[in-house]
């Protein structure tokens, strides 16, 4: 089974996000969901980027490194919205990346000056209708990651796939975490 370290996004690590991690696990795979926010917790996605800008993105890509740093390189790195960042971060500078998802949005390498690792598959999902959407980073993440999936949901709202969000579609979250599992068990099939 597949070693997955998954960043929570802007509102922390709330029970949905939990949840999303518990149904890896429950699939067999080992999660790791560091607390970036250390213990806070935010319901609006607007209050939880606000106290984001308040520590500034350095600070949170130091405690994601510190969070990784005595874990395996080989991992599937995940992330959520605000936390895809985190993990786009250590798929371009810690090697060994096994794969990596993002829910709510996809990443541009060209934030970090940096190019995708070959042989790194890579999936991003998002909603149709989003207001913190960013078109520009899922045309580069097309372009720029090999072989990169982007899934793009009919579905309106940010945390489409977090259990008692009011942005939360169940057929648009069924899919999209059956797409991750199903990354995750090709990583798993390919050792």
């Amino acid at each position: 089974m597949a070693e997955v370290v998954l960043f929570h996004h802007s509102g922390g690590l709330t029970p949905g996000f939990r949840s999303f991690a518990d149904d890896l696990r429950a699939a067999g795979h080992t999660v790791h969901t560091p607390d970036l926010f250390e213990g806070r917790t935010f319901a609006d996605v607007a209050e939880g980027v606000a106290f984001a800008e308040t520590f500034g993105e350095g600070e949170f890509a130091r405690r994601a490194a510190a969070a990784v740093a005595d874990l395996p390189t080989d991992v599937v790195y995940g992330g959520a919205s605000f936390g895809a960042a985190r993990a786009a971060e250590q798929v371009l500078t810690r090697p060994g990346a096994r794969a990596a998802f993002f829910l709510y949005g996809a990443v541009a390498p060209s934030w970090w000056d940096a190019t995708w690792p070959e042989g790194v598959p890579a999936q991003a999902h998002q909603a149709e209708v989003d207001p913190w959407r960013e078109p520009e980073a899922e045309e580069e993440f097309v372009a720029t990651v090999p072989g990169a999936d982007l899934y793009v949901y009919p579905v309106t709202g940010h945390l489409f796939a977090e259990p008692g969000h009011a942005d939360h579609d169940a057929e648009a979250a069924a899919l999209a975490a059956q797409r991750v599992l199903a990354l995750l068990s090709a990583v798993d099939a390919a050792r």
